[in-house]
């Protein structure tokens, strides 16, 4: 039987898009420029708008674990102006991950630098300069971007957008073939917002227009906790300080992470453990269990057997999160 062919990923972000929607999500629509976080400074006194612009933190971490369940992540690019301070928050964040950072100056007033523009040429060049692209994840939730869901389709594309609930067109998760909400991604603490406001966007689906969401301070600060705590878990063992975590909690985080993505991605309540281990380098490839003292990966996961449940089935080896 003739092997599948390799999946390869290619994840553009739009950095301002994402970055901006969640803290209006959180805060209520137009708060991030009201409040002038572009402007905060990285290191200063705490204030209203640094706990409120750190609770409203996104985790890249996630977004890129999720797209690399589709295939490995062949490029990876995030489009903003890193002189920006909030912005250079971030930087450590993405270069972990190895993702690319463009630099985009602002050309108006307004401060618009023309990302959209960039993201769609480089997304275009990309699939006609490298055909051995199979999927494209656009992460952002703007109309603007329909028109490069839709050609990246009829290049025979499988387009994958990602967006903040209450701030994405309707009609662009409609030009993709899959459409996730971020804050449905597998360690995301979802957020419950009420009241007034919405960083919902001029083309987004009117009843999303209409909930007009913001989450009140204790509940964003619980949610954030546990982000955090999520992220720590997780397959970072790429990221700086993470000589002072326990490599093998760091694994666990993984493995945790890995079983939730596939889980959530499938209907099978069983999964094959060749797959989970795939998926686990593809989030992390420093992963090797035989660092870890492990013989085998069936010795890691049974190591673990308060995290996962495992079974055999003839010759295959099945695992499931536990409850």
């Amino acid at each position: 039987m003739a092997d599948q062919p390799q999946t390869r990923v290619a994840v553009y972000i739009d950095f301002d898009n994402i970055v901006i929607s969640r803290y209006d999500q959180l805060h209520g629509r137009g708060s991030f420029h009201s409040d002038k976080v572009r402007n905060l400074p990285v290191d200063g006194r705490e204030s209203k708008v640094r706990t409120r612009f750190r609770e409203a933190t996104v985790d890249l971490g996630a977004v890129i674990d999720y797209a690399s369940s589709y295939g490995s992540i062949v490029l990876s690019r995030a489009y903003a102006d890193w002189s920006v301070p909030a912005h250079a928050a971030y930087r450590e964040q993405l270069l972990a991950r190895a993702v690319d950072l463009v630099q985009m100056f602002p050309t108006t007033r307004a401060l618009k630098n023309g990302a959209d523009i960039r993201l769609a040429v480089d997304v275009v060049e990309d699939l006609f300069r490298l055909d051995d692209i199979t999927h494209v994840v656009i992460v952002a939730g703007d109309s603007d971007y329909i028109a490069l869901a839709q050609r990246a389709k009829r290049l025979g594309k499988f387009v994958v957008g990602i967006g903040v609930a209450g701030s994405t067109s309707k009609s662009l998760a409609a030009a993709c073939d899959e459409f996730a909400d971020y804050d449905a991604l597998p360690g995301i603490e979802p957020v419950t917002v009420t009241g007034e406001d919405s960083a919902a966007d001029d083309n987004a689906e009117p009843a999303k227009a209409e909930a007009k969401q913001t989450a009140t301070a204790g509940q964003a600060k619980k949610s954030q906790k546990k982000r955090r705590s999520t992220s720590a878990r997780s397959g970072s063992s790429q990221q700086q300080g993470s000589n002072e975590r326990d490599p093998a909690d760091d694994a666990s985080g993984l493995l945790e992470r890995a079983l939730r993505i596939l889980h959530q991605k499938t209907d099978d309540e069983w999964l094959h453990a060749n797959v989970v281990k795939e998926q686990m380098k593809r989030m992390d490839p420093v992963f090797n269990e035989k660092s870890l003292g492990h013989r085998s990966f069936s010795e890691f996961v049974a190591a673990r057997d308060a995290l996962a449940e495992v079974r055999e089935d003839g010759q295959a080896r099945l695992l499931r999160l536990r409850d």
